[in-house]
């Protein structure tokens, strides 16, 4: 029941590519990073090959995945309790796993990871994966309309990519991260009543039926005037025009404003994930 390692994408997609479409929802980041580097090529995320890996079980069927593009966290995605414990033993002698930045995994997948480890890491970020129920109209409906960002808009979005991934001390995503997604018409701004934008909300492109909302990012100037909840709700809408069956987001779980956002507009918990980088 072995780990297989490779820089190939098209072995892992080969290999592994059905077995993560099947759990769309719990494999939403091995999917939409998959995407990515179909679309963008290798080197989408850095200049670092990335690694991709996948567990085959007792009856010879691939039963789960990783992918990892150094220097950011691996990614692991739904795997067995046994998958995660020979994981752990992998990190100290699997030359590809050398890289690594951390582990964003299920909750206690990402906390036996980071024991097996060995290495000091800071206190782990938890996030909430939601899943869209039925969708609810914000109430009451804030002031103005959404419109799908074009290239024109491409230094907005960016600074505000930029202030949303600074403000949760996240990576900040390359400008080519920025561009693809406005290509994609991905990117959902919200105008206020005179036709300024005040918030940004984002999608993925549908990957098995699924598109996953973020960011989400209103300036602080603007907040507690329910743009926030005015433009999630119009980018539900645009991922599901683009073809999501199953809208899906992120929130921490430090953050109760956001949390109680999305909860109104429909959103319910499915698993918690721990994201566990070096100290």
């Amino acid at each position: 029941m072995p780990w297989t390692f490779t820089h190939d994408l098209a072995a892992y997609r080969t290999a592994a590519g059905p077995a993560v479409a099947a759990d769309p929802v719990s494999n939403t980041l091995l999917l939409t990073v998959e995407g990515a580097l179909v679309r963008r090529g290798p080197h989408a995320y850095s200049d670092h090959d990335p690694v991709f890996g996948w567990w085959t079980g007792a009856d010879g069927a691939v039963a789960g995945a990783l992918v990892c593009t150094p220097p950011f966290p691996l990614v692991l995605g739904r795997v067995p309790d046994e998958a995660v414990a020979a994981l752990g033993e992998a990190l100290h002698r699997e030359p590809l796993l050398g890289g690594i930045g951390g582990f964003n995994a299920r909750r206690a997948d990402g906390e036996r990871l980071a024991q097996a480890w060995g290495r000091p890491v800071g206190d782990p970020e938890v996030l909430r994966l939601y899943r869209l129920g039925d969708l609810v109209a914000p109430e009451p409906a804030p002031a103005g309309r959404a419109r799908t960002a074009g290239e024109a808009d491409l230094p907005l979005v960016r600074e505000w990519f930029t202030a949303f991934a600074l403000e949760l001390d996240d990576p900040v995503p390359g400008d080519a991260v920025t561009r693809d997604r406005v290509a994609q018409r991905g990117v959902v701004l919200w105008e206020d009543g005179g036709g300024r934008p005040v918030a940004v909300a984002s999608f993925s492109a549908e990957v098995g039926g699924a598109s996953r909302i973020g960011p989400v990012y209103t300036p602080p100037a603007e907040r507690r005037r329910g743009y926030a909840a005015g433009v999630t709700h119009a980018a539900v809408g645009a991922a599901r025009g683009a073809g999501a069956s199953e809208v899906l987001l992120f929130a921490d779980t430090a953050n109760p404003t956001s949390t109680g956002v999305y909860l109104r507009l429909g959103f319910r918990p499915v698993e918690d994930r721990a994201v566990v980088v070096p100290a």
